[in-house]
């Protein structure tokens, strides 16, 4: 059996190995999709634009093929449902990483093309550009794919929220969007489609919770916890759901995705903490707080009218990131991390006395 350092050592080597292979992979692409004239950092016809789709397919790729050879055969003693959620979970954060670098390089070629106005980037310097974002992104999604963590997956949620969130700012037709709400940023694609993607993390997100939470009480509660991933789903289908149906193109369907989320996520605190064993003290204290914040929050807004909605949407994301943090680390901190194969043959029934 390999000891844990010469493990580690193994695994950091062949992140190392493959963040090289994908500033390779990166250069060929953008001197093929480059070649020509000169062109600007960002904006229509810039090196952002095919250096983004090209970092995106290196991560999706890096994600896909790190998860494959770390953890081969993870699923096999599994019943078929828990295969099966395994499985999607993984091509869910497989299009998450995508999404992350696409927005991200947008993102920071907006910032760069900012601070250098007027610059024009060679074939070959935006190439460069774009081998050097494709490591980046492939080092990351590689390093994810050796093993992925419930903590890891809510840092991913809320650095994708920002980033998409900030490209959509610095992007945004009207610069004072602000002075009403965020969804006036879903007028253009980027925050609809951060949303969306964010909608699915938090849907995958319920179902690692659930995989921690069946790895510390086992298939007796099977039910309850198959409650908790149902609920994260929902929550996560209505993010998408501001997302699909932008304020300016449908406002009553925004309005009950928007609402219903808030409303759904509210419901899978209290659950989560009823369904945690214990509930540990800590968990306990925020999922209160939490909820003492969000409706205080609400009623600052409607009727005391102190802030505007902008200011409602930010701080209602600050408290459930607080809570959500905790929660994951909570969870990280009493679940073990070896594999559990149910021996349920439905999740919706304990396994068969033996």
């Amino acid at each position: 059996m390999e000891a844990p350092v010469e493990a580690d050592a193994r695994r950091e080597s062949r992140a190392i190995a493959a963040a090289w292979a994908c500033f390779a992979v990166g250069i060929a692409l953008g001197l093929i999709a480059l070649a020509g004239p000169p062109r600007p950092i960002a904006g229509e016809g810039s090196v952002a634009l095919p250096a983004a789709g090209i970092a995106a397919l290196v991560a999706a790729t890096a994600f896909a093929v790190s998860s494959a050879v770390h953890r081969r055969g993870e699923t096999t003693p599994m019943p078929r449902w828990q295969a099966v959620i395994a499985r999607v979970s993984t091509i869910a954060i497989t299009i998450a990483f995508a999404a992350v670098a696409y927005l991200a390089v947008l993102t920071a070629g907006e910032i760069l093309a900012l601070g250098l106005q007027g610059l024009q980037a060679p074939a070959l310097g935006g190439a460069l550009l774009t081998g050097a974002a494709s490591a980046a992104a492939g080092w990351l999604a590689f390093q994810a794919g050796v093993e992925l963590r419930t903590t890891d997956l809510a840092t991913l949620l809320f650095a994708f929220l920002t980033i998409g969130t900030v490209f959509a700012m610095i992007t945004a037709a009207d610069p004072r969007w602000w002075e009403r709400h965020f969804s006036d940023l879903g007028t253009g694609w980027a925050f609809n489609l951060t949303l969306i993607v964010a909608g699915l993390l938090v849907a995958t997100i319920g179902a690692y919770i659930g995989r921690d939470l069946h790895r510390r009480l086992g298939d007796a509660a099977l039910r309850r916890i198959a409650l908790v991933v149902a609920l994260f789903a929902l929550t996560g289908a209505a993010l998408a759901g501001v997302g699909v149906f932008p304020v300016h193109r449908g406002q009553l369907l925004h309005d009950i995705a928007a609402f219903g989320t808030l409303g759904l996520f509210g419901i899978t605190m209290v659950v989560v903490t009823i369904v945690m064993p214990g509930p540990p003290r800590a968990l306990l204290l925020t999922t209160v707080g939490a909820g003492v914040a969000l409706v205080v929050a609400v009623l600052l807004w409607r009727p005391l009218e102190v802030y505007s909605a902008t200011a409602l949407e930010a701080i209602a994301v600050g408290i459930l990131f607080v809570w959500l943090t905790t929660l994951v680390r909570t969870l990280a901190a009493l679940v073990p991390q070896e594999s559990r194969p149910s021996g349920s043959p439905s999740p919706l029934r304990a396994a068969p006395a033996t």
